[in-house]
């Protein structure tokens, strides 16, 4: 099953793992070591990123090493920047609201 870059990024697992992996590339085990869930569980986790292109695994001797592919999340990021100046805008208002109720809050007290 092929599966694309936001279903990757919808587990906070793996979110956390690429997070991991774009300071070092790691083995599976040094990965598996960052969680508290089972080897097992970590492995399926590389395996759906695997499968979004988001990272690379190499056996290089004995030992499996995970890489990030961070070019593959340029997609999601520039779907998801769109959407920046929208919420950033909402953000304000709101925030604006709230420091119009706190004055009215201030004011009636007195």
């Amino acid at each position: 099953m092929r599966r694309d870059v936001f279903q990757a990024i919808a587990d906070p697992v793996r979110r956390e793992i690429i997070e991991i992996l774009s300071r070092e590339a790691l083995s599976v085990n040094e990965v598996a070591n960052h969680f508290e869930i089972s080897r097992p569980a970590v492995s399926k986790h590389l395996k759906i990123l695997g499968e979004c292109d988001l990272i690379e695994i190499r056996q290089q001797g004995r030992e499996r090493y995970c890489f990030i592919k961070s070019e593959s999340l340029v997609p999601a990021y520039m779907w998801l920047d769109q959407y920046r100046d929208i919420w950033e805008n909402r953000i304000d208002s709101f925030e604006e609201y709230l420091m119009k109720l706190k004055a009215k809050e201030t004011n009636g007290n007195e």
